[in-house]
């Protein structure tokens, strides 16, 4: 494709969304540090590769990048300078030394070189390898000679890097990004060798997610929609024909999905997420699905409509024919195998919705912040609507050794709580602690947050609770929980806001040393569902065993019990989820 068909074709698909797009280029300008030729952003971190711990703002490379590319599309003369200067300064910051350890790629943020990230993130050889690519498409004919050669040796560079590291397709926005930028270099820059690993990586990825129909990072939220920014992007771009045709079966199965998992009148995206950052679906979620619709679907309001330049060019359109799972709703019931991962095995994904609520889980899952692995949303009044989630947590941040297993039927959850031996504190692999911690506090908690005012917990029992919800009443019943050296457990109800807590607080203390190997015994059962008002409770039991524990929860005939059993010792996460 030419730089000119390039463009023409993403202003024929973004002509609708310009004015917004110019809105919030706009909202850009004053951010811009000419010393450093740098956007200026707000610190955040996720708290790894970065060192940086404190610091009110930053200027990060990527958006900086954004920023130039967006200047460039505004086609303001006044700018383009600025662009071409903000484009030489990201180049001059990648590391472009091939016998260097990071050669082809950048750090995040310009105060922080490369050698102080712990560790580096490879990642961006891929995220600014596709922002130079973008450039050079749709304005590589406004470049003079000179940055033009150095923006095609960075994308080499960042080939190079993405061909050395070769990350497989469970590691989905990578590896969508990767085969992007390397088979569009290889048909812009006319390299053979990237192009034929681009094709090559994307017949994996294709291949992997097709057993399924499903990604890894299955019904996320965030990584759903940055999939199908991505796919997007290489379907517009690519001039081969098979990588147009694997992209377009890949956009449509995770189209289908996204459509399937969203809640027309609650406008939340139900669950289980296997990775999340905000529980509550975020503004720029809905404007996303919005803008992908073509503004067909009312997904959000004008005045709530926000812009992200990111969007613009990547020639991202909904199918039509999924229009009405955005605006109508009965009763939905989806099961879903994820593609086989060597920690995980086999996970399923089950969800339930009707028009007051929807209710998801997985059947087994670590326990980290970005997992949502019991997942509900319910409307709590006429415009009103609220969450549950599950959550461990160890000294109050979410505890990645921590692990569940549960089985799901309709409105129904049987759930347990086991302890990994090879698993993280914080992170699923960055911090592992191998079994043992230390901790002044541990606890499972059922969350409950809502738009307005929080519900009550009304007890019922010494292991019961429920809680009002809209025209639905939650029902939490303890069955199981024993942890060698430690009890006796208690509830407990926090409240912080329009966040409320039942939990069941496993220890609270002096900070004390917990080793899971020294246990026999480590295990923790519950059943939890939702019901009308005036329907009776399920009957929910625990039998223990020599090894394992099962539970079962009756449902009303003609539904089959479920039935969950869990091994009461701590293991290693494969014996866990194998167990």
């Amino acid at each position: 494709m030419s730089t000119m068909a390039g463009r023409k074709k993403i202003q024929d698909s973004d002509s609708k969304w310009f004015a917004h797009f110019m809105k919030a280029l706009e909202a850009l300008h004053d951010r811009y540090n000419p010393e450093n030729r740098m956007l200026r952003c707000p610190f955040s971190s996720p708290g790894y590769h970065t060192t940086i711990k404190h610091a009110d703002y930053v200027h990060p490379i990527r958006e900086t990048l954004d920023y130039a590319l967006a200047l460039l599309d505004g086609d303001d003369p006044a700018y383009k300078e600025r662009a071409h200067g903000i484009i030489k300064e990201v180049i001059s910051l990648q590391d472009q030394d091939p016998q260097s350890p990071t050669y082809g790629i950048w750090s995040w943020y310009w105060e922080e070189p490369l050698v102080q990230m712990s560790p580096p993130d490879w990642n961006w050889a891929d995220f600014i390898g596709k922002r130079l690519l973008q450039i050079l498409i749709r304005h590589g004919n406004g470049l003079a000679d000179d940055l033009v050669k150095l923006t095609g040796q960075a994308i080499r560079n960042s080939c190079d890097a993405i061909m050395k590291r070769n990350v497989g397709p469970d590691y989905t926005n990578i590896s969508i990004m990767g085969a992007f930028v390397t088979l569009i270099a290889g048909e812009l820059l006319n390299e053979r060798g990237y192009f034929d690993y681009g094709l090559a990586r994307l017949q994996r990825l294709y291949d992997y997610a097709m057993q399924t129909g499903a990604f890894l990072e299955y019904n996320s939220p965030a990584y759903s929609t940055v999939a199908i920014l991505e796919l997007s992007a290489l379907a517009t771009y690519t001039r081969t024909e098979e990588a147009r045709r694997l992209t377009n079966e890949l956009l449509d199965v995770t189209w289908q999905m996204i459509t399937e998992h969203f809640h027309p009148l609650l406008k939340q995206w139900s669950g289980p997420h296997a990775r999340s950052y905000h529980t509550f679906l975020a503004p720029g979620h809905l404007s996303f699905l919005h803008m992908a619709c073509g503004g067909e679907v009312p997904l959000v309001s004008d005045d709530d409509f926000v812009y992200n330049p990111e969007w613009y060019g990547q020639g991202v359109t909904c199918p039509k024919r999924l229009f009405g799972l955005f605006t109508g709703i009965g009763m939905r019931e989806l099961r879903q195998n994820l593609p086989f991962y060597h920690e995980f095995q086999t996970r399923t994904a089950y969800t339930y919705m009707t028009p007051e609520y929807s209710l998801g889980t997985f059947n087994h899952n670590v326990m980290w912040n970005q997992c949502r692995n019991l997942l509900a949303y319910v409307r709590t009044g006429e415009e009103e609507r609220g969450y549950m989630r599950l959550r461990v947590l160890h000294d109050g941040y979410d505890f990645c050794s921590a692990v569940f297993k549960s089985e799901q039927k309709q409105a129904s959850v049987l759930y347990g709580i086991q302890f990994a031996l090879d698993g993280g504190d914080t992170h699923v692999n960055l911090d592992p602690i191998h079994g043992r911690m230390v901790a002044s506090d541990l606890r499972i908690r059922i969350e409950i947050g809502c738009s307005a005012h929080a519900p009550a917990w009304k007890r019922l029992g010494e292991d019961s609770f429920q809680a009002i919800l809209g025209n639905l009443m939650l029902s939490v019943h303890a069955l199981y929980g024993a942890m060698d050296g430690f009890g006796p457990f208690r509830w407990e109800i926090s409240e912080d806001g329009e966040i409320v807590g039942l939990d069941y607080v496993l220890y609270e203390g002096e900070v004390a040393e917990i080793d899971f190997h020294a246990m026999e015994e480590a295990l923790f059962l519950f059943a939890l569902s939702f019901s009308e008002h005036n329907e009776s409770l399920l009957e929910a039991s625990a039998s223990p065993h020599e090894h394992a524990v099962q539970a079962s929860l009756e449902m009303e005939a003609p539904e089959q019990p479920i039935s969950l059993t869990l091994a009461k010792k701590p293991a290693i996460r494969d014996v866990l989820f194998h167990s």
